[in-house]
C-alpha cells in the first residue's frame, strides 16, 4: 500500500509539473481601469492595487512556475472604449484574466466582448445586480449587500420618512433606485414621499437639486438622501450641501460610491456624520487589514494614501483567482471557473468570503459615519450576506436564479424550470 501511495504521489507531481510546463509564461493579468477622465478619481487607485498584487505574487514565487505581468490599459472613462480595450487585452496582449471596470455602463460595454472571446473578468465594485455572466465574477456588493441594508438603517435607526434618491444617469443608479422604490413602498413609504433625480457624469451645479431636497422636509418629516452619484460629481454635491448649511443631523446622506479615496480630495470638516454603506472600511480593526494597509503604503510609498472597499474586492478576487488557477493547474478560463466555486479567502474586516455558484461573494455589510479626518467610524456591521444576482423586489427578477455550477445557467426561471438565456442581458 505504501508503494502504491508513493507511486500515485509521483504520478500526481509529474502531472502538475507537466501542467506548469505547458503554461505559457509570463501569465498576463489585464488591468482595465480609467486612468483619465471623470472616473479617474476612483479607478486609478484600483489600477495601482492590481499592480501591487501582481508584484506581491511574483515575490511569493509567481504562479504555476511563471512570472505574472500586469498589462495596464486606459479606457479613459469612455464607455465604448472599455469594449475596445477589453478586446485589445484579450486578442493583442492575450491576457489570462482581466480585473477592471467601475461603472456598470462600462461593464455592460465589456460583457459582449468577454463572452464572445471567453475571457474572464473580475468586477470589484458595488452594482445593481440583475445580471449574471458566465464570464464575470462579481466581487463587489449586490443590492442586498449594500443598498437594501442602507435603507433599512435609515428606516429603523434614523426614522427617515421621505427619501431623495439621487444618482448619476446610467444603469447602476437607475436599476438600484427601481429596486429601492419597490422596496420602500413594500415598507409602507408612499410613492409621493420618494423623490428621484438623475444628473450627468461630471455634474457641477447642484444648487437647484439640493434646494429641492431641502424643500422635501418643509412639512417636518425626516428626509434622507440615498446617493448613487458617481465620480467627481460628488465633490460639487457635498460642497453644495455644506454651502446650504445642511448637516447630517438635518438631512443624512448615505452614499454607495463615496469611500476613503473620494473623501481624500474633499474638505470633510462639514461632512461629519454623513454615511456610506460598503463591505469594507480602512478603519476596520483586524490584523488582516493592518497588514494590507502596511503593504499598500510600502508599495505606493505614501503613508497618506488610503485604502477602500473596491481595493479589498480586488484583493479577495485576485487571491481567489490565484488559488483556483493553482488548483486547476492552469489559467485556462473554463478550468479556473470550475475551481472558483466554493473558494474562500479572509475578508479584511474579519471572517471569510466565499465564492458562490452565482458568481457573487458572501460579504458583511458595514455602515460608516464620516469623520473629520476623512475616515469612517463603523457604526453597524452584519454577518456575511450571500450576494443575490436577481433581486426579490422586482417581480420579473424574483423568479430568477443564477447557478453556474449545477444548473449551468445564470438566468434560470424557477417557475418554468427553464434557462431563459446563457448570454447576458446587456
Amino acid at each position: 500500500m505504501r508503494t502504491s501511495l508513493l507511486t500515485l504521489s509521483a504520478v500526481s507531481l509529474t502531472a502538475l509539473a507537466s501542467a506548469a510546463a505547458a503554461q505559457d509564461c509570463p501569465i498576463k493579468v489585464g488591468v482595465l481601469h480609467s486612468l483619465s477622465g471623470t472616473m479617474a478619481i476612483s479607478e486609478t487607485t484600483l489600477a495601482d492595487t492590481m499592480q501591487m498584487l501582481v508584484a506581491a505574487q511574483n515575490e511569493a514565487g509567481g504562479l504555476l512556475g511563471c512570472e505574472l505581468e500586469a498589462v495596464v490599459v486606459d479606457p479613459a472613462s469612455d464607455w465604448p472604449l472599455f469594449a475596445e480595450k477589453a478586446r485589445e487585452l484579450l486578442t493583442v496582449h492575450e491576457v489570462d484574466v482581466i480585473f477592471g471596470n467601475w461603472t456598470s455602463v462600462s461593464r455592460k460595454s465589456v460583457l459582449p466582448v468577454i463572452e464572445e472571446l471567453n475571457g474572464l473578468l473580475f468586477y470589484p465594485v458595488q452594482y445593481e445586480g440583475e445580471e449574471s455572466s458566465r464570464n464575470v465574477f462579481y466581487t463587489g456588493a449586490a443590492p442586498n449587500q449594500q443598498a437594501i441594508p442602507a435603507v433599512d438603517y435609515f428606516l429603523e435607526e434614523l426614522g427617515v420618512e421621505q427619501f431623495a434618491l439621487l444618482g448619476t444617469d446610467y444603469v447602476y443608479p437607475r436599476t438600484t433606485n427601481n429596486i429601492l422604490e419597490s422596496y420602500l413602498q413594500s415598507k409602507g413609504i408612499p410613492a409621493e414621499d420618494i423623490f428621484v433625480n438623475y444628473t450627468p457624469f461630471g455634474q457641477s451645479d447642484w444648487a437647484t437639486i439640493v434646494a429641492d431636497v431641502v424643500a422635501l422636509g418643509a412639512d417636518g418629516q425626516q428626509v434622507g438622501v440615498i446617493s448613487t452619484i458617481n465620480g467627481d460629481a460628488n465633490v460639487g454635491f457635498y460642497k453644495e450641501l455644506a454651502a446650504a448649511g445642511v448637516s447630517a443631523d438635518d438631512i443624512p446622506v448615505v452614499a454607495f460610491s463615496v469611500g476613503e479615496e473620494e473623501l481624500s480630495g474633499f474638505d470633510t470638516s462639514e461632512l461629519v456624520g454623513h454615511l456610506a454603506a460598503w463591505n469594507y472600511f480602512m478603519s476596520a480593526d483586524t490584523p488582516e487589514n493592518e497588514a494590507f494597509i502596511a503593504q499598500w503604503h510600502a508599495y505606493i510609498g505614501d503613508e497618506a494614501r488610503v485604502t477602500n472597499d473596491p481595493m479589498e474586492a480586488h484583493y479577495i478576487g485576485f487571491n481567489m483567482w490565484v488559488n483556483a488557477a493553482t488548483e486547476a493547474g492552469s489559467t485556462d478560463v473554463d478550468l479556473v471557473r470550475a475551481e472558483m466555486y466554493g473558494q474562500t479567502f479572509p475578508n479584511l474586516t474579519g471572517g471569510m468570503a466565499t465564492m458562490l455558484p452565482n458568481h457573487h461573494l458572501t460579504k458583511p455589510v458595514l455602515i460608516g459615519e464620516i469623520r473629520a479626518d476623512g475616515q469612517f467610524d463603523i457604526i453597524s456591521q452584519t454577518e456575511p450576506v450571500a450576494g443575490d444576482a436577481w433581486t426579490d423586489y422586482l417581480p420579473e427578477s424574483a423568479v430568477l436564479e443564477s447557478d453556474w455550477e449545477t444548473l449551468e445557467c445564470g438566468m434560470y426561471n424557477t417557475e418554468t424550470e427553464t434557462c431563459v438565456q446563457l448570454t447576458s442581458n446587456y
